[in-house]
């Protein structure tokens, strides 16, 4: 199976399962990758995804042993553009732990997640110019909004890897973390953040993607009607209570 799936408590853990290949994409991984995460959405147990590669890499992109002069990309891509679309649109907080190198396609699948937590050892390389392509899978709408445009043309030129701390210091992810800390780490975030109020950090989530298109007075409304929406979760008022009552609240999820 090139992705397992694993029920955790409040969250499912999906890995990227080719080790041999450095999980390298297909368009069949693709399609099982977007099934998963269509059946994590479906579960009312999950609350949160935790996204990561099987071996010593994350995803070095494309497999390119499966692609010859012949292929169509564009027909290609629309195997991987609904996962990266899936990703954004999960009403669910999802953590990437990068366990390795995280190339092309994979570097961009993992600046899909919500929180990118990266091993030290690990590097993102955008390299498509390697191959005389475009960055894909968000690539080119990803890196300058979390870099800005200096840089996210040098990674998207120059296709030169950037270490792990590097990208935590350029704000390109959260946070670098020793290799033997990282599953640990990733493990309780994701668990952390299934514990919490996921209504709420759903609307969050939505509210910082479309923060790219709204001028400030959209966003101001676009604010008011999601907090408005939030302060009619069950969470909403669990959490007033809590506060009042000086105990740390129990939230469930629910919407209504």
């Amino acid at each position: 199976m090139t992705i397992l799936v694993e029920a955790r408590g409040g969250y499912r853990r999906i890995t990227l399962n080719r080790p041999q290949r450095l999980n390298a994409l297909t368009a069949e991984m693709g399609d099982a990758l977007l099934a998963a995460l269509e059946a994590a959405e479906a579960d009312a147990a999950c609350r949160a995804v935790l996204l990561t590669g099987a071996g010593r890499g994350f995803c070095a992109g494309q497999d390119l042993s499966q692609v010859g002069g012949e292929v169509d990309l564009a027909e290609l891509l629309d195997h991987y553009n609904p996962v990266i679309r899936k990703l954004r649109a999960l009403p669910m907080p999802v953590v990437c732990a990068v366990n390795g190198v995280a190339a092309g396609a994979g570097a961009n699948l993992a600046l899909a997640c919500d929180i990118v937590l990266a091993a030290r050892s690990a590097s993102f390389v955008q390299a498509f110019a390697r191959i005389g392509l475009v960055p894909d899978c968000g690539g080119t709408w990803f890196l300058p909004r979390l870099v800005g445009g200096a840089r996210a043309r040098a990674l998207a030129m120059l296709a030169e890897p950037l270490p792990a701390e590097t990208a935590a210091a350029w704000g390109l992810i959260w946070r670098a973390v020793d290799d033997a800390e990282l599953m640990p780490e990733a493990e309780a975030l994701a668990a952390r953040l299934a514990a919490q109020a996921t209504a709420g950090l759903a609307l969050t989530k939505f509210a910082l993607d479309l923060s790219a298109a709204n001028d400030l007075g959209r966003q101001l409304d676009l604010e008011r009607d999601f907090q408005a929406e939030a302060g009619k979760t069950p969470d909403y008022a669990e959490g007033v209570r809590a506060f009042l009552e000086k105990r740390a609240p129990i939230f469930t999820g629910r919407r209504r």
